[in-house]
């Protein structure tokens, strides 16, 4: 990548705000001999949503930027590229005037994606101009060829006549055999429906359950259940065997919870489910998680991590022992912000090892094992095991007991740098919990180096976000907050005359909802050799306030209502996970 090259990005990140001069100067001084190189510095430098980026990138590729997201696609459009090529180059053509068709596509190197529609649009005489386009946008295209009521409907038609009873009562699917269920097509195929639009739709969890005679789909995005469709409840018994069928448990099996688990290959991509089915009156519920790993790992600045906190976590995890703690309750990001911690330190001279239930995030060059509690392969017998195992970094996925406390800390002592998670409310209370787990004061003030406690809030939607009034009362509250931040503290300027807050109207973007994405409020706690002395001595809350004063620290809450200064996200949001 040639200085030139570089100088291109920069000035246009700069020139729409993204990029303040400092942060130009110093990049504008480095060399990379790719662009991907160049991409992973930048982007650790500066916040910046995918969207922005990807018109920053059309910029080094001299390719213009399209957005398709709210974009009305005619089928006579999409279907030049057939769906099967689309999904398998990340690639769609949007518009048709003439003879000239206009295509984006995400991945500006792939050639072949290049040669397979000019191959098509010379056999129909068409002319070809390319745009490069974000991953939402493609998403939002290809979700055109066929929406999810269309697909299921279809199946259903079919399912009817199979599963339906005379009366239609709850329960009579339940004459069907194993094998009638399993070899059922439009069973096979609203399952599959369902799983490909919860990922094309960003959902982290899909939930089917019985509710008053219907079967209802649910998803988890952005953090909430939304449901997507309602399914009569004569196909549920035959949709909940068919998922246990698919994780390989007992169909037959309906009086207590099973856990299995799910790979499938979606638009080229390997992802995994958890699958969790559940007892009801009458009906069985199933949940899946969905575990997409990321084409690339987030840094901590795309994770939510700013100013102070930032650099308590990045100056910790690099030391070579000692306990880095992250805390905060389930769905808080925890594995999200450890997978992106590793696969920072993740280097060819380092041997990483973790212990996980589940393993979440494959992480290539990382030695990652999934604890078994039914063979005694626990928390603890695997952290014994790890330590045979000449290991830099160890990662261990939750404390949950004693015995893994002690053998963490006495793991950091030996020269081992562990990262690990607790689930406390806030970075104060992993103190105190870790002493009821029987650790001595003493060991913890020498071990533990940093303890970073976070919540996740939905993020603004950027593309109908608008200014935003709050009531009075929450006013004086946030107002108080800000009153009590250190000066050093703030990550971004404030004008305490002229606080301005922030919402989403709802578009096609977020569908509707005002969201898009979530971001991590974050409080960080470094143990210095002050903190260390006064967790010596017992953790008393007094001592602890005048240090972190020293600290600039920033409570969660504080770093909520500066996001939603910043119009990251919405005061509303912070008031749902925290108490202002």
């Amino acid at each position: 990548m040639t200085s030139q090259e570089l100088k291109k990005v920069l000035d246009f990140l700069k020139n729409h705000n993204l990029l303040n001069d400092d942060q130009y100067k110093s990049l504008s001084g480095q060399q990379f001999s790719t662009f991907v190189e160049a991409e992973k510095q930048i982007r650790r430098v500066i916040l910046i949503s995918d969207e922005e980026w990807v018109q920053a990138k059309g910029v080094f590729y001299d390719l213009e930027y399209k957005s398709l997201i709210g974009e009305k696609i005619g089928p006579e459009i999409l279907n030049i590229l057939p769906q099967d090529l689309s999904e398998n180059y990340k690639m769609v053509v949007f518009n048709k005037e003439g003879n000239k068709i206009e295509a984006g596509f995400v991945d500006p190197t792939n050639f072949k994606a290049i040669e397979a529609l000019n191959f098509l649009a010379r056999k129909r005489k068409f002319k070809v101009k390319y745009y490069i386009i974000s991953e939402d946008s493609y998403r939002a295209a290809v979700k055109q060829y066929e929406s999810l009521g269309e697909e299921v409907g279809e199946a259903l038609d079919t399912a009817e006549a199979i599963f339906a009873p005379d009366d239609l009562m709850i329960g009579a699917s339940a004459d069907e055999s194993p094998e009638d269920i399993v070899k059922s097509a439009p069973v096979s195929k609203i399952i599959s429906v369902v799983l490909r639009h919860a990922i094309e739709g960003r959902a982290s969890d899909i939930h089917i359950e019985p509710v008053n005679n219907q079967s209802k789909v649910r998803y988890r995005i952005d953090g909430v259940l939304h449901t997507t469709i309602v399914l009569p409840i004569y196909v549920h018994s035959a949709l909940v065997s068919r998922v246990k069928v698919m994780a390989n448990l007992k169909i037959d099996e309906t009086r207590i919870p099973q856990d299995g688990r799910i790979r499938l290959q979606v638009h080229n991509k390997d992802i995994d489910f958890r699958i969790s089915t559940i007892p009801l009156m009458g009906q069985e519920k199933v949940v899946m998680r969905i575990l997409d790993t990321p084409d690339k790992a987030p840094t901590f600045g795309d994770l939510g991590f700013m100013g102070s906190q930032l650099k308590v976590v990045e100056d910790n995890i690099v030391r070579p022992n000692g306990l880095f703690l992250l805390t905060g309750p389930t769905g808080s990001g925890k594995s999200t912000t450890l997978f992106a911690a590793l696969s920072y330190l993740n280097k060819e001279d380092i041997n990483i090892a973790t212990l996980e239930d589940p393993v979440e995030y494959y992480i290539p060059g990382v030695n990652q094992s999934q604890v078994r509690p039914e063979v005694n392969f626990t928390f603890a017998a695997g952290l014994r095991a790890l330590l045979r195992q000449d290991p830099d970094i160890i990662m261990v996925g939750e404390v949950r007991d004693n015995e893994t406390a002690e053998l963490a800390i006495h793991a950091g002592l030996t020269g081992h740098s562990v990262l690990t998670t607790l689930h406390t409310n806030d970075s104060y209370g992993a103190i105190p919990r870790l002493f009821d787990m029987h650790i001595e004061p003493f060991l913890l003030a020498s071990t533990l180096n940093a303890v970073v406690a976070q919540r996740l809030v939905r993020k603004v939607c950027s593309k109908c976000k608008t200014e935003d009034k709050i009531p009075p009362e929450i006013l004086v509250k946030v107002e108080e907050h800000l009153k009590k931040i250190p000066k050093k503290a703030f990550y971004t300027k404030v004008d305490m005359d002229n606080l301005q807050f922030y919402k989403g109207r709802g578009c096609s973007h977020c569908g509707k909802t005002g969201y898009k994405g979530r971001v991590a409020i974050v409080e960080a706690i470094s143990v210095t050799r002050s903190l260390q002395n006064i967790i010596a001595k017992g953790f008393h809350h007094d001592e602890v306030d005048e240090e972190l004063v020293k600290q600039n620290f920033m409570s969660m809450e504080q770093d909520g209502i500066i996001k939603s200064l910043m119009g990251l996200t919405t005061i509303e949001e912070v008031l749902r996970v925290s108490e202002i």
